[in-house]
């Protein structure tokens, strides 16, 4: 059976100087990044941001994806480990209350070129080289616009009243928190809902969890959409000039054009790339990180996650 893990390159600015964290692991004797495996009901985001603070003691949102590792174990088993970039605020430095440990010894902050240097791993070391192209790009900063599908939903011909009205079912309130770790993964500050229920009721558990207000609009909503009323540009680019990392959740037939018209704000991207990330199931959901020092050098990557339920 594979082993699936996650972790990040964690970075911040040292004197206009990127550094990036290294740890010591005293049972291995190694030098690694963090990384551990996902726990049973985890998403990959979710390990991904537990690992590095139980690991290093920082709380991170994760930035742009830097790809996959994989290798066999000493025990002849498969593990791949998924691997995000993550910027650490001057505040959650400042907070870290890491403490050497019976699994990490030590952590340490280096230039790209030492930590290279420094890696136990060929494989890490080339997820570092995936973080360097980043560096050399100017692209390092970055923003998210997620675009959210609804959870499940009463079928409209099970339904007697508008369709706007129409609430979740029993699995989508299930989905709808399910989905809660992995979306705060990314850190996203504003959330904007489609005025229907369906999708207000979608966004209410992260909205509660986060303390975060719900901006309601009908200019992305399904009626809007298909009466001719809507205006998705309008939405969409004011949340790219925002700079602010940002839920976008609407409907089926209407996220295609989210993800069109933020390709679009930032500069244009590959369009069949934005063709799958519009094509959602319920409750799943698309991050399309974007530059905050170049906003208009198009959409640097575009990753989908899919809420897994038991049964």
């Amino acid at each position: 059976m594979t082993i699936y893990a996650a972790g990040a390159v964690c970075w911040r600015m040292v004197g206009g100087k990127v550094r990036v964290l290294i740890i010591h692991r005293a049972q291995r004797n190694d030098v690694s990044l963090p990384k551990g495996k996902v726990e049973p009901g985890e998403t990959l985001p979710e390990t991904a941001v537990r690992e590095v603070l139980e690991e290093t003691g920082l709380a991170v949102d994760l930035g742009v994806p830097l790809g996959v590792t994989s290798y066999t174990m000493p025990n002849n088993r498969d593990k791949v480990v998924y691997y995000w970039a993550a910027e650490v605020t001057d505040g959650a430095f400042g907070t870290s209350e890491f403490e050497p440990n019976e699994e990490v010894a030590g952590c340490e902050w280096m230039s790209l070129r030492r930590a290279k240097k420094a890696l136990s791993y060929v494989r890490d070391v080339e997820v570092l080289e995936r973080f360097q192209l980043l560096v050399d790009q100017g692209v390092l900063r970055t923003f998210s616009i997620i675009a959210l599908r609804h959870a499940k939903t009463i079928p409209g011909s099970e339904f007697d009243g508008p369709d706007a009205l129409r609430p979740l079912t029993h699995r989508g309130r299930t989905e709808a928190n399910v989905i809660v770790p992995a979306l705060r993964a990314f850190g996203p500050h504003v959330l904007v809902s489609s005025t229907a229920r369906r999708c207000i009721e979608t966004l209410t558990p992260f909205a509660e969890a986060t303390e975060t207000r719900i901006r309601k609009t009908p200019l992305i909503s399904q009626d809007a959409f298909e009466d001719g009323s809507s205006d998705v540009r309008h939405v969409v680019a004011k949340r790219v000039r925002k700079l602010k990392s940002a839920i976008l959740c609407a409907h089926g037939p209407v996220l295609p054009e989210i993800v069109r018209e933020v390709g679009l704000a930032a500069g244009g991207t590959r369009q069949a790339s934005l063709s799958r990330a519009g094509d959602l199931p319920v409750a799943g959901f698309s991050v399309l990180h974007l530059s905050l020092d170049q906003p208009g050098s198009g959409i640097i990557a575009i990753e989908t996650h899919v809420p897994q339920l038991a049964g």
